[in-house]
């Protein structure tokens, strides 16, 4: 395994991996989080369930920490290892004039979706450990409505989750296509794919946008 990681292509490989699995990770958060803006009991219901289920707690929580940490360590490691035959290509090439501001700043948004998810764990994840594995408060299967509208009163807190948001997508539309071009992917079912990643990376995060605004204005 390390000898895989160590070559180029093994390691954009394991980069386009991992990015697909939180993709599927973050579409699932997406299909519970939207039930709270049409039914505060469903929400409730399947917060609960992945709150309190301890194959999610135990066995896939770890797993998607373990995820999100390898991805970014990974980007990282990329950025380090291209930068300076990128630098060298840009100069042959004038590739600031033929990249995307996206391509040459993925590591950029990488960082403020790090910073978003910190602060994601923070109001979220943070409170849920203390509730449940510090201060052994009784389990209440109705917070959960409850604690998100209430995390979406500040407008600062929305701004800052529309930002990371928009660059969520920018990152996925950028990200997703040069996963396959990493990969070397070109077949029938390329193309499909291609429109499947350009409607995900926008929607998935539009989506999430939508619910904070939601709560936030409803809240108020």
């Amino acid at each position: 395994m390390s000898g895989f990681l160590k070559s180029s292509i093994g390691r954009k490989i394991a980069m386009a991996l991992s990015a697909l699995f939180l993709m599927i990770f973050l579409l699932q958060h997406f299909a519970i989080n939207i039930t709270s803006v049409f039914s505060e009991s469903l929400f409730n219901e399947l917060s609960h369930f992945m709150g309190t289920n301890p194959v999610v707690q135990f066995a896939l929580q770890p797993i998607l920490i373990f995820g999100v940490i390898f991805h970014f360590v990974m980007g990282f490691v990329l950025e380090i290892k291209n930068k300076g035959a990128r630098n060298v290509k840009y100069v042959k090439n004038h590739g600031a004039a033929n990249s995307s501001w996206m391509s040459r700043n993925m590591i950029w948004s990488g960082l403020v979706i790090l910073a978003f998810i910190v602060l994601h764990f923070i109001d979220f994840w943070f409170p849920e450990i203390n509730h449940k594995y510090i201060e052994f408060l009784p389990e209440d299967p109705n917070r959960y409505y409850h604690e998100v509208v209430e995390k979406f009163h500040s407008p600062i807190r929305v701004g800052a989750y529309v930002v990371a948001f928009v660059l969520l997508a920018m990152h996925l539309l950028h990200g997703f296509s040069s996963a396959f071009q990493s990969v070397g992917a070109n077949n029938k079912y390329t193309r499909g794919l291609k429109g499947f990643g350009k409607a995900y990376a926008i929607l998935i995060p539009l989506g999430f946008i939508f619910i904070a605004l939601f709560h936030h204005i409803n809240g108020h």
